[in-house]
């Protein structure tokens, strides 16, 4: 998988998405895209160091203690923090990288490409699925 890809492609061909900032709060913006993606038929795997369950799903501390394959990452975390979350990701083994609305950063799109990762940023996953199904 290449940096190339759009986020249909990336969206098809990813079926477990850890998602890195997964809020508790039904409220958060996170909790609401993650459970949108869950019932669209993605297994969700939620990384909050403060939760132990989210969405009925087992939460992780971070990405590093997944035991699972993961496909995608999903990010609802600041900006600079992009670059360690993209280092993790790649250690991780996971195909796309994902950087919700309002976050970006080119270190991260840089160094996720280098290492052959599809890489999405400033872009709302469950916004581009609705996209995606027309």
């Amino acid at each position: 998988m290449d940096g190339a890809l759009d986020t249909a492609d990336i969206l098809r061909s990813c079926k477990v998405i850890a998602v890195v900032g997964c809020s508790k709060d039904p409220e958060k913006y996170s909790n609401i895209v993650a459970h949108f993606l869950q019932d669209a038929g993605y297994r969700i795997v939620p990384v909050n160091p403060t939760a132990d369950e989210i969405l009925g799903e087992k939460c992780y501390h971070s990405l590093l203690d997944i035991p699972e394959k993961v496909d995608m990452v999903d990010v609802f975390r600041p900006s600079a923090e992009a670059m360690g979350i993209a280092q993790q990701a790649v250690k991780i083994g996971a195909k796309a990288l994902w950087l919700q609305e309002g976050i970006v950063s080119e270190d991260a799109k840089k160094y996720a490409e280098s290492m052959g990762m599809a890489f999405i940023q400033d872009r709302c996953t469950m916004k581009e699925y609705v996209k995606m199904q027309g």
